[in-house]
């Protein structure tokens, strides 16, 4: 590991600030990510802003219904909360998919949603890769590509965006708060906040320098079913080769997202306005324009039985 400097931020504001004024500054709080890529001499981040102290750990009621988590909220916590479980339900059953117990209890809101992809090549320092060093190529182009990316590659980077709770505030139209460094306050739909790598995989956000998040704002409770479904390489805790977020209502309408095929998660107006068509249509919509390789061809089929599978599971419950 080498070498950084390390302060104490007193607020948010002041968190912000410092990260665009020292070169090589990261935010750090749980760490899970962060200081796994700093061993592997991944990330070498000058100086660490400790924003552990910030008090953005509260889940608490909007006025208008919604609710708003603070990005410091442990995993542990919200999957557990009362009104995730209730009202949320497919982002608590997200969580519990995502990760070890003794992960999720240090894991943070805003951390997961800005935890680096877990392609092998991103993760092996002697490999070309664009996202870890920008115009240096993309050894898993032509490379080892099974859980890679089917949807939104491009000839720069194919990797993945690993999240599952990043799947569920997808589905849940999450708005994603923060404080930039003037001290000026924005917030981001999700559905704007994930960039497609193009020809720069390595800006992953539309974050701006030194823009910290504070919370995650989701809207008054869609109702209908909630259910999240991940289909993985092992039973215990790995990332997802595919995952399905769903929200079905009595109607029949809702809302669906895919995780595990793209850079970020997956979700098409098109393929929703399908629903009352049928889990092949819907799945017609939402794999359009796949590019996928030898290698995971079969996400293909398993992203259209998991959809299947999870618009069944949501009738039964329904009936």
């Amino acid at each position: 590991m080498r070498v950084f400097t390390y302060q104490k931020a007193a607020s948010p504001a002041e968190a912000a600030a410092a990260a665009v004024h020292t070169p090589g500054a990261r935010f750090i709080a749980g760490g899970t990510n962060l200081l796994d890529l700093m061993k592997l001499d991944i990330e070498t981040p000058a100086h660490l802003i400790d924003v552990n102290g910030l008090a953005l750990d509260k889940v608490e009621a909007t006025q208008d219904g919604g609710l708003r988590i603070g990005a410091l909220v442990r995993n542990t916590a919200l999957a557990a909360h009362a009104t995730v479980r209730r009202d949320y339900a497919v982002l608590s059953r997200a969580l519990l998919a995502g990760a070890s117990a003794q992960l999720r209890n240090k894991a943070t809101t805003a951390g997961n949603l800005l935890q680096r992809t877990r392609c092998p090549y991103f993760y092996d320092t002697n490999q070309a890769c664009n996202k870890r060093v920008p115009g240096s190529g993309c050894s898993a182009i032509g490379g080892f590509s099974r859980p890679l990316a089917i949807l939104g590659g491009s000839e720069a980077c194919i990797a993945t965006h690993p999240s599952d709770m990043a799947v569920a505030m997808r589905v849940l139209d999450a708005a994603i708060d923060t404080v930039r460094p003037d001290g000026s306050a924005r917030s981001i739909p999700i559905a704007d906040f994930y960039r497609l790598p193009g020809n720069t995989p390595h800006v992953e956000t539309v974050l701006q320098p030194g823009e910290l998040i504070t919370s995650v704002t989701l809207p008054r409770p869609a109702g209908g079913t909630h259910v999240y479904r991940k289909v993985r390489d092992r039973a215990s805790y790995a990332f997802a080769l595919v995952s399905v977020a769903a929200i079905i209502l009595p109607d029949g309408t809702g809302k669906l997202a895919l995780g595990g095929v793209a850079p970020q998660p997956w979700r098409i107006a098109g393929a929703e306005q399908a629903l009352a068509a049928g889990a092949a249509a819907v799945s017609e919509r939402l794999l359009a324009g796949a590019r996928p390789t030898a290698d995971n061809a079969f996400k293909v089929t398993l992203a259209r039985r998991t959809i299947a599978a999870v618009m069944a599971q949501a009738q039964a419950k329904k009936g």
